[in-house]
């Protein structure tokens, strides 16, 4: 008797403390099993007291709904049942949210930040958070001002090191395109055309895979005797196309390459012959506009190459198919892994970065870095 009045106290206190998380419900994503009290003998389900909001910024990026998935998948079996938040790439949106979780009693501030080209939104969540002494953790877009997240002990970072995506990305163009030379130059000038989709202009991540994806190919190639990629419009002042919304789109990539392949096709004997991105989002964007003109179809079809960067799940279907070549892995598992083990430092009341030993911590701020991998289709995944 008493087992059973003690587990029907538990389930009214968890329904009181889900009920009383509040929000702006407009914007939040909060699963219908929030509600549900742990069946009799569920550990798995096990609640926790720790109010945990994450701010994505934008739902609808395919890297980032993976992350949300890992996110949220740990952190239930963590017990806890996290609040999660789409600014939907506004960063007056998401600074707005979370200073309604900050009133709401939210313990924990999980932040995917918008805006990276200035630190300004990032040092303004970061004195909000002091203010009201919550662990702030910032993940995937990197706040690039070291000294935003010095200036609290309760605040970190976990992403990657973002030069690496680049370097990788350059590497694996250099080495496919001298394994592949001839079948690549479509026209056979002994020059390959390229053209590059980049994210957004001011994010680190972006500014690295643009820079060192064509600068490392470059080097292999010239190495081997072999010309530099061409920028398929030479009298272009930049040398790539930028996703002017900031969201890394498919639909951006494939706009572009619509209207590129108006004028720049194998019949006026200018096709582009290499597509560099930098996510797996804008190269499958890139891949539609050339499945409808005929290319990229599988065997017996031209396939012009396409690289990103992410291998989602889409992205390494279209490289098991023959359709894309390759794309370079942020690990989103491992990305909510090393988030959440900072979460459960909060929960056991630790210092934030505790217990962190077996991650790749930068020397003197903060920041986790999550390893990039190489992805063809034909490594371990």
């Amino acid at each position: 008797m008493k087992k059973k009045l003690a587990l029907l106290l538990a389930a009214v206190m968890v329904i009181g403390m889900l009920v009383g998380c509040g929000g702006n419900t407009a914007t939040t994503d909060t699963p219908a099993e929030a509600t549900a009290a742990p069946a009799e003998g569920d550990t798995a389900a096990a609640t926790s007291d720790l109010q945990v909001d994450v701010f994505y910024y934008d739902f609808s990026d395919v890297y980032i709904s993976s992350v949300r998935a890992a996110m949220d998948e740990q952190l239930k079996a963590m017990g806890i049942e996290p609040k999660n938040w789409d600014a939907a790439g506004s960063q007056p949106t998401q600074t707005d949210q979370v200073k309604t979780a900050i009133t709401a009693g939210s313990d924990l501030l999980i932040v995917n930040i918008v805006e990276t080209s200035t630190s300004d939104p990032a040092k303004d969540i970061v004195e909000a958070a002091r203010a009201a002494d919550i662990p702030v953790i910032f993940f995937n877009r990197e706040v690039a001002d070291n000294e935003v997240i010095n200036s609290y002990e309760k605040c970190a970072f976990v992403g990657t090191n973002a030069p690496d995506a680049g370097h990788m990305q350059g590497e694996m163009i250099g080495e496919y395109l001298l394994a592949n030379y001839d079948a690549v130059d479509l026209n056979g000038d002994g020059t390959i055309s390229y053209v590059l989709f980049k994210g957004q202009e001011g994010n680190a991540e972006a500014e690295a895979r643009t820079q060192y994806a064509v600068e490392d190919a470059n080097a292999l190639l010239t190495e081997a005797g072999k010309p530099e990629l061409a920028y398929y419009d030479s009298a272009a002042s930049t040398k790539y196309l930028v996703d002017t919304a900031g969201k890394w789109s498919a639909q951006a990539a494939n706009d572009y390459m619509v209207t590129l392949l108006g004028s720049y096709n194998e019949d006026n004997n200018n096709m582009v012959e290499l597509i560099i991105c930098n996510n797996d989002g804008m190269a499958e964007g890139a891949i539609s506009a050339l499945q409808n003109v005929g290319y990229n179809n599988g065997e017996g079809t031209t396939i012009i190459p396409v690289f990103g960067v992410d291998a989602t799940d889409s992205a390494k279907a279209l490289i098991k198919a023959g359709n894309m070549t390759g794309s370079i892995k942020q690990d989103a598992v491992g990305m909510a892994t090393t988030i959440n083990a900072l979460v459960q430092n909060v929960m056991d009341g630790a210092e934030l970065m505790a217990n962190t030993d077996q991650f790749v911590v930068d020397s003197d701020v903060a920041k986790i870095r999550v390893p990039y991998q190489m992805y063809d289709g034909t490594t371990e995944e």
